[in-house]
């Protein structure tokens, strides 16, 4: 058949999960669409994500799941449109069966890896007759404002310029360059005049100088069901104490503040709860008719803490502090902790900043550039871990293949 010269073209620069989920749902009767990826194959990032759990999303009403994002309401019209349900609805179309776990968080049933769902992705584009192209890397524009790709081979290296109606950036962030999220790409926008923000890592490990002796007690130890707060913000889970400082799914899902403090005045306030299920006045009454127990047996026998939590108290208290059960069972309830640093970029499971969100418009369209889109972790958003990063990058790509599929 005679290709369907109505037709307009798309350019999707990036594969990562944005760009799948914007190609797989553009209409392939509107559009010829390629995906322009440097990589020997796409979606790099996806595949090395599922190495710690491979969560697609989550399964929380999505009005609660709408307040995990930072800004807040930024992602809002795009996650109502295309919810964590769809997200399920659409793996199980493709032959990807899913289940709630423990943590909520929604897998695809055992057995199924991250290489099974992109390659379930990716016969689905092949079906919509999705080009893909790899080996070509994103150089900017020439003065006509085609785009400009390094296609690269074995032996050589070829500039090539792309003429498109519609562009479509979904270039990630900066951490784990290995798969190719080196965030170059932002020196390019900011000569063309499009604002950048700076990168940062989130969803990261934090440093907190700790001495020898909590290290030895407690390095490697998982801190289960506590509370952390910083500011205004609480999250209950899990952490885990490391020789450079804590990681972990509740610390993680403070980054945002954590990172906000550690801009403004070079350090950061947490906040641990050892026992968020037991009340103030609750631990005070336990330590009452001690006898002879001493405070640490105490501990172990009446509130049920480890040697690593116990040690965490220690690291925190003068021997005084220790000792008073009215100041200790405060600190079980609040103890404060000084964060001094973030981990290395490239090490964290996401990074924040990139095309600042004032340069899009509501459907991610660059308002200095017309038929020209960003999405997915290039733009200056932030999320936890648990399936919403993942879910954030999945609805942008959908919302904006349902704004250009009803485009006149």
């Amino acid at each position: 058949m005679p290709m369907n010269k109505t037709k307009k073209s798309v350019a999707v620069i990036g594969g990562g999960p944005a760009a799948i989920m914007l190609a797989a749902h553009l209409n392939e009767n509107l559009f010829d669409v390629t995906i322009y990826e440097k990589n020997k194959a796409p979606g790099r990032k996806f595949l090395v994500a599922g190495d710690g759990g491979f969560n697609l999303t989550h399964s929380e009403d999505i009005e609660a799941f709408i307040q995990r994002y930072t800004p807040p309401g930024f992602l809002e019209k795009s996650l109502l449109e295309f919810t964590n349900t769809d997200l399920c609805e659409i793996l199980k179309d493709l032959g990807i069966e899913t289940f709630i776990g423990s943590s909520k968080r929604i897998f695809p049933v055992k057995g199924l890896k991250p290489i099974d769902v992109l390659n379930a992705f990716l016969a689905h584009l092949e079906k919509k007759d999705v080009k893909i192209l790899t080996g070509h890397t994103w150089k900017g524009w020439d003065v006509n404002n085609k785009l400009q790709f390094d296609k690269i081979t074995e032996d050589t290296v070829e500039r090539i310029n792309v003429k498109t109606d519609i562009t479509v950036f979904s270039l990630g962030g900066a951490s784990w360059k290995v798969t190719g999220s080196d965030g170059l790409w932002a020196n390019v926008f900011s000569e063309k005049g499009i604002k950048t923000v700076p990168f940062q890592p989130s969803n990261c490990a934090y440093e907190i100088k700790w001495n020898e002796e909590l290290l030895k007690a407690a390095e490697g130890t998982p801190l289960k069901n506590i509370n952390l707060s910083c500011g205004d913000k609480e999250r209950s889970g899990e952490v885990v104490i490391t020789k450079f400082g804590m990681e972990g799914g509740a610390i993680y899902a403070l980054s945002a503040p954590i990172r906000k403090q550690l801009d403004e005045k070079e350090f950061a306030s947490i906040f641990i709860d050892l026992k968020p299920g037991i009340a103030l006045q609750q631990i005070k009454d336990k330590f009452s008719n001690r006898g002879n127990r001493s405070i640490k047996k105490l501990l172990v026998d009446r509130l049920s803490l480890n040697e690593a939590q116990i040690a965490l108290l220690k690291f925190s208290l003068t021997k005084e502090e220790f000792t008073d059960p009215v100041l200790l069972a405060q600190s079980i309830k609040k103890l404060p902790l000084k964060i001094t640093g973030m981990g290395e970029m490239d090490e964290a499971i996401s990074t924040v900043g990139g095309v600042a969100l004032r340069e899009v418009d509501e459907n991610f369209q660059l308002v200095k550039l017309p038929n020209t889109y960003c999405i997915g972790e290039m733009l200056n958003w932030d999320a936890p871990t648990g399936g919403y990063l993942l879910q954030g990058c999945f609805s942008m790509g959908w919302y904006v293949a349902e704004h250009l599929n009803k485009l006149k």
